[in-house]
């Protein structure tokens, strides 16, 4: 197949835009990305650039006229949903009303959203219990990828796609309407596993209006537990979380957005933190992995087992942000692990992002939020050391994506090794910091100073493959979370003997403390100047990214070399002109 000009049109570069943008890459492909910003900004960028094909993977806005009705350049939307289903709220009708089986779904942009005619779809299994984040970057996500390639293979062959036709019985999609506070709506007597769907329903955005302790507020991440007490009540506060009591037992909630009065921006933070002033004499349970035996299925952010001579130890942090009271709580959970009688000790996510270091929202919320962040990023540094110096071999486990600080902690382990399909971003200077957790040691012992300079300074997402390629990652399992967590510590038990993590048991003997040391030292000093000086406008950064601030241009590091030609081109012409 040619190389085709493929440009992903999105409202983000997230997630599932960075995996299609890395596929397209790794399959020949040359794909350029267009943020939307407005209307007639976006129809010049597409109809200046000489694409072949617009894929969007993720857009929130409607597609103009002047793009679809072009017969030349299709349009093609990635749905989340089945054949048929309609609507901007497809995950959270499929999880509210337990859909057994679910997809994705390419479709070509026409007048009416969602009703144009059909590229490829890609169904799949709906998993248990699951929230609409994890349902998104997970199945969904997947099966998105299968359908772009599809696509792609499609439109080089000058495939005409299939209108939507309801008549047809394997059309079982309809057009839902979008989700409303009044479809998501609960009590708290009814009961907490009916709570927690309409929670996971809502999870990232809107959230769940609710009332508690008197006041409003949109509910996320939310556990079941067995407690019981009158529906409503605040039985117990466990690190960030707070537990409810609801009809039969009780749920705990880790995180809170208190609903804004007009004209005021409020953002999701510890629900712990946003209750403060109305938790006095609620019981705080100890949540140590000292006195906490590990369950999977209790709420347990942080926990620890231990089988043979390998000691596992997963943390879990909602959207994988690090606040400095997590990272203080991870290190003291790592200096227990690090003194149990192991020889190998593993560190894994959970079922969310591996890590995406500082916790920008708890940064944001802090009275002089400059101060805040140069104590999380003192604290992050201090989880990274714990794992650097460990006399145990440190397996790392990226169960998730990572970004920033969070491809760093990963890399102070021995080996890291990779679920299939997760996406890195090691770089820090798009949100204005020079980057610490001992990232100029770790990155350059992986990958050598000129790699790490490239990936550092290109500021691109790079995928497991490539990641290992450079010597980031030492190995990738499995795509689905239980076989990668099986595989995973099969890895593990293996370390100290399995021939192919030789170069990494010899690296370990040869750590240089003094050189760490100066690392964070030089770290550190221009973490200072960023954070607390706000050198690179890191302040304004950090604000943007937490208010969800649209950006005002789509980045010259995602246009493809020949979107940029055009761009130059046109941008000459019009100077001649004037």
């Amino acid at each position: 197949m040619r190389s085709l000009k493929i440009l992903l049109l999105s409202s983000a570069f997230n997630g599932l835009t960075q995996r299609a943008w890395l596929d397209l890459r790794q399959a020949g492909h040359e794909p350029s990305v267009v943020v939307f910003t407005d209307e007639a900004t976006v129809c010049r960028q597409i109809e200046d650039s000489g694409a072949d094909l617009v894929i969007c993977p993720f857009l929130k806005d409607r597609v103009p006229q002047q793009l679809w009705s072009n017969p030349l350049r299709p349009v093609v939307i990635i749905h989340p949903g089945i054949v048929g289903d309609r609507g901007a709220s497809a995950l959270d009708w499929a999880i509210t009303l337990q859909a057994r089986r679910w997809g994705v779904t390419a479709l070509q942009a026409v007048e009416e959203m969602d009703a144009g005619p059909i590229w490829s779809t890609c169904e799949f299994d709906m998993p248990a219990d699951v929230r609409k984040s994890e349902l998104y970057n997970g199945p969904v996500s997947d099966a998105a990828l299968v359908c772009i390639r599809d696509v792609v293979e499609k439109f080089a062959q000058g495939f005409v796609p299939v209108p939507l036709d309801y008549i047809q019985p394997s059309v079982i999609g309809r057009l839902q309407p979008n989700m409303t506070q009044a479809d998501r709506t609960f009590s708290w007597f009814d009961c907490a596993s009916f709570i927690k769907r309409s929670i996971d329903a809502a999870d990232g955005q809107p959230g769940v209006l609710a009332s508690l302790q008197g006041g409003q507020y949109y509910l996320y991440d939310a556990h079941l537990d067995s407690r019981q007490g009158t529906p409503g009540d605040i039985l117990a506060v466990q690190d960030d979380a707070v537990l409810v009591a609801a009809g039969d037992c009780s749920l705990w909630i880790g995180s809170l957005k208190r609903k804004a009065q007009p004209g005021e921006g409020t953002f999701k933070l510890p629900a712990r933190r946003v209750l403060a002033e109305s938790l006095v004499g609620v019981p705080v349970l100890d949540s140590s992995i000292a006195r906490q035996t590990f369950n999977a299925q209790a709420y347990q952010p942080i926990r620890y087992r231990e089988s043979g001579q390998v000691g596992e130890l997963t943390f879990e942090f909602y959207n994988g942000a690090m606040s400095t009271e997590q990272c203080r709580r991870l290190v003291a959970a790592l200096r227990w692990a690090k003194a149990q009688d192991t020889q190998v000790l593993l560190i894994k996510g959970g079922r969310g992002s591996f890590s995406n270091g500082v916790h920008l929202n708890v940064i944001q919320a802090a009275k002089e939020p400059g101060l805040e962040a140069w104590a999380n990023i003192q604290a992050i540094d201090d989880v990274c050391q714990e794992l650097l110096t460990a006399t145990q071999l440190v397996v790392s486990g990226l169960t998730g994506s990572a970004g920033a600080g969070g491809v760093m902690l990963a890399l102070a382990a021995d080996i890291v090794l990779a679920r299939e399909g997760v996406v890195l971003n090691p770089h820090y200077k798009t949100m204005g910091l020079y980057g610490s957790e001992y990232w100029t040691y770790s990155l350059p012992r992986a990958v050598g100073s000129e790699i790490a300079h490239k990936l550092t300074e290109e500021c691109l997402p790079i995928s497991a493959i490539q990641a290992e390629q450079y010597g980031m990652v030492q190995g990738i399992g499995p795509r689905c979370p239980d076989a990668f967590g099986l595989w995973l510590s099969q890895q593990a038990e293996g370390a100290l003997t399995d021939d192919k993590y030789r170069a990494a048991r010899t690296r370990k003997a040869t750590l240089d403390i003094q050189e760490i040391e100066r690392c964070r030292e030089h770290e550190l000093a221009q973490m200072q100047l960023d954070m607390v000086h706000n050198r690179q406008q890191f302040a304004e950064k950090c604000r943007n990214f937490v208010f969800k601030r649209k950006t005002c241009q789509s980045p010259r590091r995602l246009m493809a070399p020949w979107a940029l030609m055009h761009e130059t081109v046109l941008l000459q012409s019009r100077v001649l002109n004037l």
